[in-house]
């Protein structure tokens, strides 16, 4: 009969564990303090400069010097610098309560190809927006930052 009492016990030990193990410290990912309407607002105002691009922990940021990227209100995205324009669209939204931002450029190949994803907003104020792309194949981290110039 003590064996029967202890079986309990143990389950509720077991469950604790595994709650404990499974924190919400192990990926933020999903989390975002901006909604899309937040997001479109900010982006909307102004021209930003890439100040940050980690592809893979490996730091690219200088692939988009000179870059003045405008992020139109109705979705059209250009990165000028100088002559040389890149064009794309841009989306914001939200998915399994995380907000979104869609960006993709026309580009088929270089640098402007590789920030073509589906970013997690990080955060996102008037003057910065951050942003983490986890790949679905290998599981890479990719980072983007904009400011505002």
């Amino acid at each position: 009969m003590k064996k029967l009492k202890l079986i309990p016990i143990l389950a509720l030990i077991f469950m604790f564990n595994v709650a404990s193990m499974c924190s919400s410290d192990d990926d933020n990912s999903s989390s975002s303090s901006s909604s899309p309407s937040q997001v479109n607002t900010n982006a909307t105002s102004g021209t930003w400069r890439v100040t940050l691009y980690s592809e893979d922990g490996s730091t690219q940021t200088s692939n988009f010097s000179g870059y003045a990227f405008t992020f139109a209100s109705g979705g059209a995205l250009t990165a000028v610098n100088g002559s040389t324009t890149q064009s794309g669209a841009w989306e914001t939204y939200s998915d399994s309560g995380s907000t979104k931002m869609g960006i993709f450029f026309s580009a088929s190949n270089g640098s402007f190809e590789s920030i073509s994803e589906d970013w997690n907003v990080l955060s996102s104020s008037s003057s910065k927006i951050a942003l983490k792309h986890v790949s679905g194949g290998d599981g890479s981290i990719d980072l983007l930052t904009f400011e505002k110039n």
